[in-house]
C-alpha cells in the first residue's frame, strides 16, 4: 500500500469507528494549521485528514484493507489552500465543535419525542382550597397497536435506502478557495432516515400513532390557585415513529366565588351589621369553607374594622397550615325612620350630648377650606 492510513492515525487495524473518530479529532486540534502554521504541521495535518477520510467510510475502508487506495497514492489531488482533495469538511467541524458543528452524521431515527400539551381545568374555591380528583377527557395520539411505532404494515421492514445505501446522507465535492470540499446533506430519497417505508400500515399511514380520546384521572393538589400549571409527565402525545410521549399541563383556572374574594392564602369577605348591632355587640352566624360558624361582633365596632377568623382560609400549596378568613365590617346607617324611631334616636343624642356634634377630622384628612385653599394654590 502507497499509504499507511492506520499508521497515520495511530490505530489498530481493527480500531472501532469511534477510536478512529477520537485519533482524528485528537490530531487535527494538535495539527490544524490555525495552531501549527508550519509547512510540514500543514503537510502532516492533510495526511491525517485523507486518513480519516477513507477509514471513516465503511465502503473506502474495505477497499483500502482489499489492497486499493482510494486515493492512488499519497498526496493526489491536493488543491490550493493545502487542505487535500476531498477532505470532508463537515468531519473537521465535528472535530473542533462536536457534533453541532457539523450536524447529526448518519441516519436519524425515525422515533421523536411527542409534543406537550396543555388543557385547562375549572374548579370552584372549595376545590383549589382543599384538592380534589378530576377525570378528564384527552384528545391525543397514542401508539399505534397495529405497526407498535414502526409505521409498516405487518410482515414487513423498511428497505434500505439505494440513493444513500443506508447512510441517511449523500456527499457532494465542489471547489472553493479551500479545494475540494467533500459536504453532506440529508438524503432526499429517504429523508435522512436511511431507509423507506414501502408498505406503511394502513392504521396509522406509517406515522407509528393514532389519534384517540382517552380518559385520565389526575388528583389536583390543595393550595392551588388561578394560573397554577401542574405537569404529568408523560401524559402528553406520543411522538412520531412511536417515540416517547410529551408531557402534560394542567392549568387551573379559578371560578370566582360569590362570598369570598382569595388573596393569596388568605380569604376576605363583607359582612354588614346595623348601627345598633355595631354599638351594643352581637354574635353572627357567617359563612366558611367548613361550614357556618359564629363569630362575636364587640360593641362599638366601627365600619370597616376586621375581625380575623385564623386558620379558615386556603390550605398552603405543598406545606402545612392554611391561610386565614378575614371579615370586613360595613356599618349601616338607615336612612328612613319611623317617627318612634326617630324619635328613640333624638333622645339617645340628647343623652350623649350629641345634638349639635361639633365634628371630628382624622388625622391626615382635610376639612372642605383646606381643600379649598389648595385647590387655589395648585397644590
Amino acid at each position: 500500500m502507497a499509504n499507511d492510513y492506520y499508521g497515520t492515525l495511530g490505530v489498530r487495524r481493527d480500531a472501532s469507528q469511534d477510536e478512529i473518530k477520537k485519533a482524528y479529532r485528537r490530531l487535527a486540534r494538535e495539527l490544524h494549521p490555525d495552531v501549527n502554521p508550519d509547512p510540514a504541521t500543514q503537510e502532516r495535518f492533510k495526511e491525517i485528514t485523507q486518513a480519516y477520510e477513507v477509514l471513516s467510510d465503511p465502503n473506502k475502508r474495505q477497499m483500502y484493507d482489499l489492497g486499493a487506495d482510494p486515493f492512488g497514492g499519497a498526496g493526489a489531488g491536493a488543491g490550493a489552500g493545502g487542505f487535500g482533495a476531498g477532505f470532508p469538511f463537515s468531519d473537521i467541524m465535528d472535530a473542533f465543535f462536536g457534533a453541532a458543528g457539523g450536524g447529526q452524521r448518519g441516519p436519524r431515527s425515525r422515533a421523536r419525542r411527542g409534543r406537550n400539551a396543555t388543557i385547562r381545568v375549572e374548579l370552584d374555591l372549595k376545590e383549589t382550597a382543599f384538592g380534589t380528583t378530576r377525570e378528564l377527557v384527552v384528545d391525543t395520539a397514542v401508539l399505534c397497536e397495529v405497526c407498535s411505532g414502526a409505521g409498516t404494515a405487518p410482515g414487513t421492514h423498511p428497505d434500505t435506502c439505494d440513493m444513500c445505501s443506508g447512510r441517511g446522507e449523500i456527499s457532494q465535492v465542489t471547489r472553493s478557495f479551500l479545494g475540494q470540499v467533500m459536504t453532506s446533506r440529508p438524503c432526499p430519497q429517504c429523508g435522512g432516515f436511511g431507509s423507506i417505508i414501502r408498505h406503511p400500515c394502513q392504521e396509522c399511514s406509517g406515522d407509528g400513532r393514532v389519534r384517540t380520546r382517552r380518559t385520565i384521572k389526575v388528583r389536583i393538589p390543595a393550595g392551588v390557585e388561578d394560573g397554577t400549571h401542574i405537569q404529568l409527565a408523560g401524559e402528553g402525545e406520543v411522538g412520531p415513529g412511536g417515540g416517547p410521549p410529551g408531557d402534560l399541563f394542567l392549568e387551573i383556572v379559578e371560578r370566582p366565588h360569590e362570598i369570598f374574594e382569595r388573596r393569596g392564602d388568605d380569604l376576605h369577605c363583607t359582612v354588614q351589621i346595623p348601627m345598633t348591632a355595631a354599638a351594643l355587640g352581637t354574635i353572627l352566624t357567617v359563612e366558611t369553607l367548613d361550614g357556618a360558624e359564629e363569630i362575636d361582633v364587640r360593641p362599638g365596632t366601627q365600619s370597616g374594622q376586621v375581625i380575623s377568623m385564623f386558620g379558615r382560609g386556603v390550605q398552603r400549596l405543598n406545606e402545612s397550615g392554611r391561610g386565614d378568613l378575614l371579615i370586613h365590617v360595613n356599618v349601616e346607617t338607615p336612612n328612613k325612620l319611623e317617627p318612634a324611631q326617630e324619635e328613640l334616636l333624638r333622645e339617645l343624642a340628647k343623652l350623649r350630648g350629641e345634638e349639635r356634634p361639633p365634628g371630628k377630622f382624622a388625622p391626615g384628612q382635610q376639612g372642605f377650606f383646606s381643600r379649598l385653599r389648595d385647590a387655589f394654590n395648585g397644590r
